[in-house]
């Protein structure tokens, strides 16, 4: 049993609105926060409903994802009694900010239109390369045919067919034929760059990045960036204000940066990108440096604000609720909706609080992760991984058989796969015990906040253990046979829980599972 990591502050905001009060009103209460958004044309879609707070684009720009990390990460330090210059690392799960990359593409309708909508071919291809240079190379879900991204920077779909990034150095997400990258991924270090296709944190000397399509710190000598596709900060080759400026926040690993320069916080910074459990999966190694006394103290980050580009990728693959509402675990479930979370936690080996003489708030005693990589889309539909995650963090919170657990923090989406696959893993990690746990979704009311789901969850987690309510899965009418567990249906439950358990899990089959005590 760990039992050295304590959490000392956090900073919150949801649909509901900022800091824990707005959770008690609006998760606790049982009280969805789904309403039709404003920030983009839902016409096309097949619904307009999303748990987004009520402010309209200009409000949300306002609000980009930065500085809703920002706000939320001062007020974890304010409550942890931290401040600038605090060695601190910084662990964020967050797939970036693509609000900028989906306006710039509306603005060119043609060009976008023939970089992702127009199938396989020679045509699209070249129609793609074009579009590539004038966007500064960024070609995004490119999905073409020959000589598709030869000169563009990065390509961040898919691009398909011979010679598919043969000068585009970073592909990310790319399924490409030959040639994908023939130069250079990463070559640091000094003439980094020249036939590079990254350096990140770029700080050197003369003729960095030439040839490099992406620097991302880039603060660097003579010529550095002459021939950059994107200079994300600093250095000769940026160009303020522009379109490469506008692109920056795209990147997670720049608003890793971003998060830790804007708090003052001196230390390592990793950046986790897998999908719906990348902050639970920072919350995890943030705990594994503390207990093994690498670091003493770990600022952990998520977010995601609902956006057009991922809003239609589910709406596309009719993975959004029809009726505009999150039903998790009842019999007439059908999907999800998307959510506003943002969310920090402070988290300090238990003697470094005691020495500064910190307020613990809860600890985290127990985590687990394991991926079962059944599917890359649809969970294993006997729960196994989330069972082997589950397993591994009550192991080590020394309670193998979660006799001691009193409510159950679930990743309950309100799809029909995710949630009989579910009841299913708790049932084989907790045996009869599984019956007599109570289990809620808050999905039911926050929305599904995919990457930001396990840190904001996290910390309802812990709102039950010091408050004392659970909070309840809103939207329940009736049981559904494959899914026959407490789970606290319609109403807040009074209860005096001394443990928690809160599970996520990702597509790919990845799952987490963190066990908390109140002090």
């Amino acid at each position: 049993m760990s039992g050295d990591v304590t959490i000392t502050g956090f900073g919150i905001r949801t649909a509901f609105g900022t800091g824990a009060d707005a959770l008690r009103r609006g998760v606790f209460a049982g009280i969805p926060a789904f309403r039709p958004t404003t920030r983009f044309d839902t016409g096309p879609y097949r619904t307009p409903m999303a748990a987004a707070a009520p402010d309209g684009p200009d409000a949300v720009e306002d609000w980009a994802l930065r500085h809703a990390l920002a706000r939320c990460g001062a007020e974890a330090l304010a409550m942890a009694g931290l401040g600038p210059g605090t060695e601190a690392a910084v662990l964020l799960g967050v797939a970036g900010d693509h609000t900028s990359v989906t306006r710039y593409w509306r603005s060119r309708p043609e060009e976008a239109a023939a970089v992702s909508t127009r199938g396989p071919g020679t045509d699209a291809g070249r129609t793609a390369e074009r579009a590539g240079e004038r966007a500064g190379g960024v070609v995004p879900n490119g999905v073409a045919g020959e000589g598709v991204a030869r000169n563009a920077d990065v390509v961040s779909g898919r691009a398909a067919g011979e010679g598919a990034g043969r000068k585009a150095d970073v592909v990310p997400n790319g399924v490409a034929g030959d040639g994908v990258a023939r130069k250079a991924d990463m070559v640091p270090g000094e003439d980094a760059g020249r036939t590079g296709g990254v350096v990140p944190n770029g700080v050197a000397g003369e003729g960095v990045a030439r040839n490099a399509d992406v620097v991302l710190n880039g603060a660097g000598g003579e010529d550095t960036g002459r021939n950059a596709g994107v200079v994300l900060t600093g250095g000769p080759g940026a160009e303020p204000g522009g379109v490469a400026a506008r692109f920056a926040d795209a990147v997670p690993a720049r608003l890793a940066e971003l998060l830790a320069g804007h708090l003052g916080l001196t230390g390592p910074r990793l950046t986790f990108t897998n999908a719906c459990v990348a902050s639970a999966a920072a919350i995890i190694h943030a705990c594994r440096l503390i207990s093994s006394g690498r670091i003493d103290v770990a600022v952990c980050a998520g977010g995601y604000l609902v956006e057009e580009e991922t809003f239609g990728k589910f709406d596309s693959g009719r993975a959004l609720s029809r009726d505009g509402m999150v039903r998790p675990f009842s019999a007439d479930r059908s999907g999800l909706l998307l959510g506003d979370g943002v969310a920090v936690v402070v988290l300090e080996s238990a003697e470094h609080a005691r020495r500064r003489g910190a307020r613990p708030l809860a600890s985290v005693l127990g985590w687990g992760a394991a991926t079962d990589a059944h599917h890359i889309a649809q969970p294993h539909p006997e729960g196994a991984g989330l069972a082997q995650a589950t397993r591994q963090a009550l192991r080590l919170a020394g309670d193998p058989d979660g006799a001691a657990l009193g409510y159950v923090n679930a990743h309950g989406t309100g799809t029909r796969y995710n949630d009989g696959a579910e009841t299913r893993g708790l049932r084989a990690a907790l045996a009869e015990r599984a019956g007599s746990i109570p289990v809620s979704s808050t999905k039911s009311t926050t929305g599904h906040l995919l990457e930001a789901a396990g840190i904001v969850e996290f910390v309802i987690t812990m709102l039950a253990l010091t408050d004392g309510v659970l909070p309840p899965t809103a939207g329940f009418t009736r049981p559904d046979p494959e899914c026959d567990l407490d789970y606290v249906p319609n109403r807040p439950r009074r209860a005096d829980p001394r443990r928690a358990l809160t599970i996520n899990a990702a597509f790919g089959g990845a799952n987490t599972a963190l066990v908390l005590e109140r002090p």
